[in-house]
């Protein structure tokens, strides 16, 4: 399918809006070898609708890692967010998709994005009004909406990451708000705030932030100890702060 009354967006000015692409369904459906093959033959992986849906958002909110992996190798966008203010990353935790998740966070995935930066053209401002209306918990954050799903390992990875977890979204709530009391969500975010992350973690989000993608090139050429070098990619995964939370 050609992509078709292309243009530009205005919306973080990522790309061309088009209806719904060749590429988006690719993503969607998790066919890796087609959207190969369209990203090979020159379509943009950065092409968006007209409510500034990216094929890295369908790919997230189907759970496709795969498709996740090939669009941000092909430069996809990973923080751009839709009418609704969501992100590729909003949607993996939508899906439940820790493989989706880890891949935009390791390639630099904002878990605390600005909420105030939008400069959508007249027709997203209009759809983003009604969006608004219909979307009661619009602006959540990924760990919103991780701890409505009920997914610890993702909420401990993310809060790994740098999530704030006294983060409220539009209705005032916390994560914690949306967790049973009593459950592991619960008590996952009760240990959170109570014992907030080492200033060693705390340097290691502030490396990783202002490297972004780079930091895959960047952290194996420092002059540093291998272990060091894994902490900073985060190689150690989120074990040990499992075994924490548990105790």
């Amino acid at each position: 399918m050609e992509v078709t009354a292309a243009r530009r967006s205005f919306l973080c000015d990522i790309g061309m809006w088009a209806d719904r692409t060749a590429l988006h369904e690719a993503a969607s459906m998790g066919r890796v070898l087609q959207l190969s093959q369209l990203i090979d033959s020159g379509s943009s992986v950065n092409t968006v609708t007209v409510d500034n849906v990216t094929a890295l958002h369908e790919a997230c909110i189907k759970g496709h890692p795969n498709c996740v992996r090939l669009l941000l190798r092909a430069g996809a966008q990973v923080d751009v967010r839709t009418i609704h203010g969501s992100t590729p990353l909003c949607y993996a935790c939508t899906s439940g998709s820790l493989d989706c998740a880890r891949l935009l966070l390791e390639h630099g995935a904002n878990v605390n994005p600005s909420l105030t930066t939008l400069t959508p053209s007249s027709l997203q401002e209009a759809c983003m009004q009604e969006a608004r209306i219909n979307s009661v918990k619009f602006h959540e954050t990924a760990l919103h909406l991780a701890t409505r799903g009920g997914s610890v390992e993702l909420m401990e990875m993310l809060i790994e990451f740098g999530a704030d977890v006294f983060y409220s979204d539009n209705s005032g709530n916390r994560p914690r708000d949306y967790a049973v009391e009593g459950t592991d969500p619960y008590l996952c975010l009760t240990f959170f705030e109570s014992n907030p992350l080492s200033l060693q973690q705390i340097c290691r989000i502030r490396l990783r932030s202002q490297l972004g993608p780079r930091a895959f090139r960047v952290i194996p050429e420092l002059q540093i100890s291998p272990w060091i070098k894994n902490y900073l990619l985060f190689s150690d995964t989120c074990a040990q702060t499992q075994s924490q939370t548990k105790q």
